[in-house]
């Protein structure tokens, strides 16, 4: 009974963890022969475990990333794509995202920028921090609707506290006034201050073209490029290879 009561009370208190062991020691006869303070210790290193993986779970969940499963230890390593291997394990290490530094992933469509993006944003949400994929098309088009409901102000300041902020399809459509303006408020409000992921098909050296207002582009420029990690990807596309008979999978963006 008073078992039943202590399983009760722990998984109350949201303690699951304890509560999963404590019965497993309870089920194996070797776990009585424990110290008190080894089987304790058991208890409370579980319970550690499980409310990490919870917050990974949760954290992964709200980051959206258009590739879920996409994990540095499973990238392609092919030299003829053109990776730099230091850099790409620096980045694993996530000093990048302690010094909110930007990293810009470009290259031709199907070599795997989003995915490498996505990738960056799955380790940073396994190192603890928050992280959000987003296609800038759509982004700016939300800002835009997000004007005229009243929770433009609110967008921008939960885009501001993200540690990593993915924006993938970069360069990708013109825009218009609104757009530059809402871009340049994104990428501001991160600068020296969160970390930032850009996956393009256009190369940096035209992304002020692309910005068109001069004053505007450099702003943004200015910030970006200020603390950046570049991976330049180039080969052939990964999603026309997976379409051909005995080759082998890749990951695909």
């Amino acid at each position: 009974m008073i078992v039943q009561q202590t399983l009760d009370q722990l998984r109350a208190l949201r303690l699951d963890g304890m509560a999963d062991t404590f019965e497993e020691q309870l089920a194996l006869p070797s776990a009585q022969t424990l110290p008190f303070e080894d089987r304790f210790a058991l208890l409370v290193e579980r319970e550690a475990a499980h409310r990490s993986g919870k917050r990974l779970t949760t954290l992964l969940r709200k980051a959206r990333l258009k590739y879920a499963t996409a994990n540095l230890e499973d990238l392609d390593k092919r030299s003829s794509r053109g990776l730099d291997h230091r850099l790409v394990t620096s980045l694993a290490h996530g000093e990048w995202l302690e010094r909110a530094h930007a990293v810009l992933i470009t290259g031709p469509t199907g070599v795997g920028k989003t995915w490498l993006a996505c990738a960056l944003a799955q380790r940073a949400c396994r190192l603890g921090k928050t992280a959000l994929y987003a296609r800038v098309p759509r982004l700016l088009e939300e800002l835009r609707i997000a004007r005229g409901d009243g929770t433009h102000k609110r967008r921008l300041i939960a885009l501001a506290k993200l540690d990593a902020l993915v924006l993938d399809d970069w360069g990708l459509h013109a825009m218009d006034p609104l757009a530059r303006e809402d871009l340049l408020e994104v990428i501001d409000d991160r600068s020296d201050r969160r970390a930032t992921v850009i996956a393009a098909q256009l190369p940096i050296e035209h992304w002020h073209a692309w910005i068109a207002e001069p004053t505007v582009a450099d702003a943004i420029l200015d910030r970006l490029l200020h603390h950046a990690h570049r991976l330049t990807l180039k080969g052939e596309s990964l999603r026309r290879r997976q379409l051909q008979p005995n080759r082998p999978a890749d990951d695909p963006a």
